[in-house]
Formats: C-alpha cells, sequence, structure tokens
C-alpha cells in the first residue's frame, strides 16, 4: 500500500490554472492550456495541454472535473542572471548567493531574451531546478535592423531585428537601431518602443 498523498498536495482539475505543476505516474507536468467542458449529457471534463518538465514534450490529456491529482511542490526563487555560456544559463540566488546553471531546454524559446542582470523566476522541485520564468515583457535594445524611413508607417508591414540577446524578431518599419522596444517573451511579439 502506497502512503496516503498528503491532502494538502492534492488539486482537483477544477483548480487548474496556467502554470500548476502535476505529478503523474512520478513525472512532473506543468498545465500550460486547460479548458472545462460541460457537455449537454455525460459528465464534465477538463482538457489539458501539458508540458512535460524534464522532456519539454508536450501532451494532450483530459482528466474528469473534480479528478484530484498530486500538485507538485514547487518552489519560486528569485535569481539573477549573470551570463551565458556554453555550459548554459548561469544564474545567482539573490538571497544565498547560490549559483545555478540552467540548460536552455528548462527555460525555452524565452531564452532568447534573457540578459545579463535580468532577474526571474527559478521553479526548484526537490532542490533542482526545473524551469524558470520570465516576466512577460522585456525592454531590450535593437543592435541591427533595416534603418526606418521618415514617415514610414506602412500600416502591418514588418522586418526583422536582432536585439541586444541575439534574438531576432519581426519589428514595425520605423523601429531603428539603438531603439529600446518592448517584447512579450510568450509569442516574441514586439508591443511598442520604450521612450
Amino acid at each position: 500500500m502506497e502512503p496516503a498523498k498528503d491532502a494538502a498536495h492534492m488539486i482537483s482539475s477544477n483548480d487548474f490554472r496556467n502554470g500548476v505543476t502535476i505529478v503523474i505516474d512520478g513525472q512532473l507536468w506543468t498545465v500550460i492550456e486547460f479548458l472545462h467542458v460541460k457537455p449537454g449529457k455525460g459528465s464534465a471534463f477538463v482538457r489539458t495541454r501539458l508540458k512535460n518538465v524534464k522532456t519539454g514534450a508536450t501532451v494532450e490529456r483530459t482528466f474528469r472535473a473534480g479528478e484530484k491529482l498530486e500538485r507538485a511542490t514547487v518552489d519560486n526563487r528569485e535569481m539573477q542572471m549573470l551570463y551565458n555560456d556554453d555550459e548554459g544559463y548561469h544564474f545567482m540566488d539573490n538571497e544565498s548567493f547560490e549559483n545555478v546553471t540552467l540548460q536552455r531546454e528548462l527555460i525555452g524559446d524565452p531564452a532568447d531574451f534573457l540578459k545579463d542582470g535580468m532577474k526571474i523566476d527559478v521553479q526548484f522541485h526537490d532542490g533542482l531546478p526545473i524551469g524558470a520564468a520570465l516576466p512577460a515583457h522585456v525592454e531590450l535594445q535593437v543592435v541591427e535592423t533595416d534603418p526606418g524611413f521618415k514617415g514610414d508607417t506602412a500600416t502591418g508591414a514588418s522586418k526583422p531585428a536582432k536585439l541586444e540577446t541575439g534574438a531576432n524578431v519581426q519589428v514595425p518599419l520605423f523601429v531603428n537601431p539603438g531603439d529600446v522596444i518592448r517584447i512579450d517573451t510568450r509569442d516574441r511579439r514586439y508591443i511598442g518602443r520604450v521612450s
């Protein structure tokens, strides 16, 4: 008999939110999308897309409404990025000064927007880093893009730009090298120029 899981560590599928991490068959999965479905007949259910914390693989999975699952105890620690190199992205815990190296796979595509000195939340489970959450928006400088033209405000037209972190994003035509712009780290979308 397995010991009963502590009720405090259980979560109902009704309480799913994006970013909640659950344990299924010993693996950690983070909810990245969920939809509560109440069919006319039959019982309600929750359709989810889950991301495997270790492998980054995503799966779609359906749970009965109110189904109880084990919630992973994830510890969020604010850390500051020191630098990145061939080994990964190096962070320091601002309280304990402990250094941690995260592989790019753990951070995912938003790693493109990490710059030295940036503070982000790193998630730990059982003392091991399992992921990182960048702020939804970051401000970065454009280092390369074709110069903009005065009066060039063609709606919707965009051009590629390279940012100080090496990331490439699409920006409106009026953006110039040297401009600091705000980017959405979730979908790489240009939000605006920072004056």
